[in-house]
C-alpha cells in the first residue's frame, strides 16, 4: 500500500526522518497556518520558523508550506483578522492534506492587562464570545477545499508574562479552554504546545511571547510526531521529544 492510500485512512508512513514517499509519488501537502508564531518573528525568521524545521524533519514526500501571517487574529472582527489576508486564500487554494493552526494568541489581547506595553493594545478579547464559531469556520473552510483534509490544531506557547496586551493568564485560563472545545466540536486533532513550553523561559524570546529557533524546533518535533505518530528529530541529533498526540 503506498502512501497516499495510507493518508486515506487516515496513517502517514514515515522513515526515520521523514516522509517516506516512493519514487515519483505526489508529496503529501502540509499547510501551517497561524500568526508570527507560524510565520517566524524576530531575528527567528522565516527560515528558522517551526513550519522550515517541519520540513526538514519531514523530508521530501511531504510540501510543507508556512501561511503564517504575522499580527494575525483568528476572529475576524479583531484588529488584523487572518481571513483578510491573501495567505488565506493562498493556503485555500493549496488544498492540504494535513493542515495545521495555531491561531488565537492575538485574539487574548486586551489593554492594561498587565503585560508589557499593553497600554495602548487592541482589545481584540471583547470579541472572544466569536471565538469557537469563526474557528470551526475556518476548518470548515478548509474542508470544503479538500474534503480529506486532516486538521490539527495547536494550544499555542505561553506568554511570560506578555507583551502588547497578549497575556499569559488570559491564554491560559481564558484562550486555552476555547481550543479545546474547537478541536472536539470541529473532530479536530489537537496538539499541546502550551504545556511543553510551561517554565521553560529559555525557548522564548526576550519578548516574553515568540519561541526562539530552539523554541520552534521543539514546535517541529511535537507537530512532526502528532502527524507521523512516532518521535522525530533532525538526523545527526540526540533525543527525541516524546508528546503523545491528544486526540479530541
Amino acid at each position: 500500500m503506498n502512501l497516499r492510500s495510507l493518508f486515506v485512512l487516515g496513517v502517514i508512513s514515515l522513515g526515520a526522518f521523514g516522509c517516506a514517499a516512493p519514487a515519483k509519488q505526489p508529496r503529501v501537502r502540509v499547510a501551517c497556518v497561524g500568526d508570527s508564531i507560524t510565520a517566524g518573528f524576530g531575528f527567528v525568521g522565516v527560515k528558522d520558523s517551526y513550519p522550515a524545521h517541519l520540513q526538514a524533519l519531514m523530508g521530501k514526500g511531504c510540501d510543507v508550506q508556512n501561511f503564517g501571517v504575522s499580527a494575525t487574529t483568528l476572529v475576524s472582527e479583531g484588529d488584523y483578522p487572518y481571513t483578510g489576508r491573501p495567505q488565506y486564500k493562498a493556503a485555500l487554494d493549496f488544498r492540504p492534506e494535513v493542515l495545521v493552526v495555531m491561531l488565537g494568541t492575538n485574539d487574548t489581547k486586551h489593554p492594561n492587562d498587565g503585560s508589557l506595553d499593553a497600554t495602548n493594545a487592541s482589545d481584540n478579547w471583547r470579541f472572544r464570545d466569536k471565538f469557537v464559531g469563526e474557528y470551526e469556520a475556518l476548518i470548515a473552510s478548509f474542508r470544503r477545499a479538500n474534503p480529506a483534509v486532516r486538521v490539527y490544531v495547536c494550544l499555542p506557547p505561553p506568554a511570560n508574562p506578555g507583551r502588547w496586551g497578549i497575556n499569559g493568564k488570559t491564554i491560559l485560563n481564558g484562550l486555552i479552554p476555547l481550543v479545546k472545545r474547537v478541536a472536539k466540536e470541529a473532530h479536530a486533532n489537537l496538539i499541546d504546545l502550551y504545556t511543553p513550553f510551561k517554565n521553560k523561559p529559555q525557548l522564548i524570546q526576550a519578548d516574553t511571547v515568540h519561541p526562539n529557533v530552539q523554541g520552534n524546533e521543539v514546535i517541529a518535533s511535537i507537530v512532526g510526531q502528532a502527524l507521523s505518530g512516532k518521535p522525530v528529530r533532525k538526523a545527526g541529533t540526540t533525543g527525541a521529544l516524546a508528546i503523545p498526540l491528544i486526540r479530541s
